[in-house]
């Protein structure tokens, strides 16, 4: 397309390689779903507005069996397993600021224990989802909640460059 200009074609350049999610420093490289087959997202992620407000801070995968295995995305240390409220609950720390939280999930781990990428680290309880069982999870970056697809798969928008 020879009537784009040099910056506009340096700005689009730009948006394709600095997109969201290209400066998302994952330990030991890309993280695994914790779902294995590859789930289907049932309920994306829906962040509020404000910190207060309602929203999804997750997503949900399934449907998955109750008592189906969950793994860890990536190499970690447990921080919290536990119940919260009236669900069962654990976080994985993967360092750099990053936390991943499930539930339902019920684990034998305790805080401080090391996991793997790929590693068992608990079994999906019914609960969340209505009449199906599924997993949420969430991740959080220096305490704000982000988009846990981004680890998993690439959030980028597809954008057309010109050719030449």
């Amino acid at each position: 397309m020879p009537f784009l200009k040099p910056a506009l074609f340096t700005v689009m350049t730009l948006i394709v390689l600095a997109g969201p999610g290209a400066a998302d420093p994952t330990p030991g490289g890309k993280w695994s779903w914790p779902l294995s087959p590859r789930p289907t997202v049932l309920r994306a992620f829906d962040p509020p507005d404000k910190p207060w407000l309602s929203g999804h801070r997750g997503v949900d995968l399934g449907p998955t069996s109750d008592g189906g295995p969950v793994t860890a995305p990536s190499d970690g240390v447990v921080a919290f397993a536990g119940v919260v409220v009236d669900r069962p609950v654990l976080t994985i720390d993967q360092g750099n600021g990053l936390k991943s939280s499930f539930e339902p999930v019920t684990s034998d781990l305790k805080q401080g224990d090391h996991v793997v990428k790929g590693q068992t680290v608990g079994t999906v309880q019914p609960g969340h989802c209505g009449s199906i069982t599924c997993l949420h999870w969430g991740v959080r970056r220096d305490g704000e909640y982000v988009n846990p697809l981004g680890f998993v798969a690439d959030l980028r928008p597809s954008v057309l460059l010109p050719l030449g």
